[in-house]
């Protein structure tokens, strides 16, 4: 049976509903009386730190859905104590590695001056730097910033955008 809150929420719902399609359908006032001659060319330029933007974006977007997931597990009735341990044990490991990521960026933005994005997977880590020239040094120089930031050994790779 419908009671008057429910009642409520589906007319409100509903309007809601119509005035965003609405909105949506309508025409825009400002573009209504454009002339060819207004119209003005725009040209997209990608630069070297918009592509690293993008990819801290794209791994923005990975790490979130993964924290998701593994928050839905922590507050599931129906995980096991297993099953939560791990999930806590990665999101650990996923918040330290963002916070030593963004720390290496700072170090090499500080030493080398260049713009850079660091992915750390396990003991793999991933260097992309903004800069046109190919330089060994360069890449030399940014593997010891990263590895001295770790005891152990790391796998590392240096990617000039």
């Amino acid at each position: 049976m419908i009671n008057k809150r429910n009642l409520w929420f589906v007319t409100l719902f509903s309007l809601i509903l119509v005035l965003t399609i609405y909105y949506v359908t309508m025409p825009d006032s400002s573009m209504e009386n454009i002339n060819d001659t207004d119209v003005v060319e725009t040209q997209t330029v990608v630069s070297e730190s918009s592509a690293l933007v993008a990819l801290r974006v794209t791994e923005d977007e990975k790490v979130l859905e993964r924290m998701e997931e593994l928050q839905t597990i922590l507050l599931s009735e129906t995980a096991s104590v297993e099953d939560k341990n791990v999930a806590y044990e990665e999101l650990v490991t996923i918040n330290t590695n963002k916070g030593l990521e963004e720390k290496l960026q700072e170090n090499i933005k500080q030493a080398v001056n260049y713009e850079a994005f660091v992915k750390i997977n396990g003991e793999q880590v991933n260097v992309v730097v903004a800069s046109g020239e190919h330089n060994t040094e360069l890449a030399n120089k940014i593997i010891r910033i990263v590895q001295s930031e770790f005891e152990t050994k790391r796998f590392i790779t240096v990617k000039f955008q």
